[in-house]
């Protein structure tokens, strides 16, 4: 099959929706996002990257703290919302039930499935975007969302982005066991 190039600005994969908390003077304030990832293991890092006019940064680089919180497909609507409007001109905090965990400053969203709180270890400038490289201090997960004691994302219900497109979907079915299904092409 012949390849074709497309247009490079944006990715064309998938990415996992969730909504990053701040708290900017005495107000909780969330921003959903779709740029972030895991970074490192032990101890653990995610990053956030977040385009440089987002009002969240601020409470971030002052506070120094944010949270992550996975959303199930059940409050999408309130998350598209937080991608909407800006905390300058909206109170977001009221859309959602609000709780902190050992952070003071890092608010996280109760409605959410999985939070995680996160100490910022480092702000990288990219042109466009602030690149946030948290250490997750403490995780959470609503107790009917885990199996065996993990967490477990059928359960989640979370949801992606898909830009090419510009829709959400609800992640899909199972494929095979990561780390494993592919030792049937390791050569001895």
């Amino acid at each position: 099959m012949k390849k074709i190039k497309v247009h490079e600005g944006r990715a064309y994969y998938p990415m996992p929706c969730a909504v990053v908390g701040a708290k900017i003077g005495e107000k909780a304030n969330y921003l959903t996002v779709a740029w972030f990832s895991m970074v490192n293991p032990d101890p653990p890092y995610l990053a956030i990257a977040m385009n440089k006019a987002h009002y969240t940064n601020l409470g971030i680089k002052t506070n120094r703290t944010f949270s992550l919180n996975i959303p199930s497909v059940d409050i999408a609507e309130k998350v598209d919302y937080c991608g909407l409007v800006s905390g300058k001109k909206f109170d977001k905090a009221t859309i959602f039930e609000t709780f902190y965990g050992e952070l003071e400053t890092a608010p996280m969203v109760k409605e959410c499935p999985f939070n995680v709180e996160c100490r910022l270890v480092q702000t990288v400038e990219l042109p466009a975007e602030d690149l946030f490289i948290g250490e997750i201090i403490t995780a959470y997960c609503d107790e009917n969302c885990l199996t065996g004691g993990t967490p477990d994302l059928k359960k989640i219900n979370s949801f992606i982005l898909s830009m090419p497109d510009k829709r959400y979907r609800a992640l899909g079915q199972d494929i095979g066991s990561a780390w494993d299904m592919g030792k049937k092409h390791i050569k001895k």
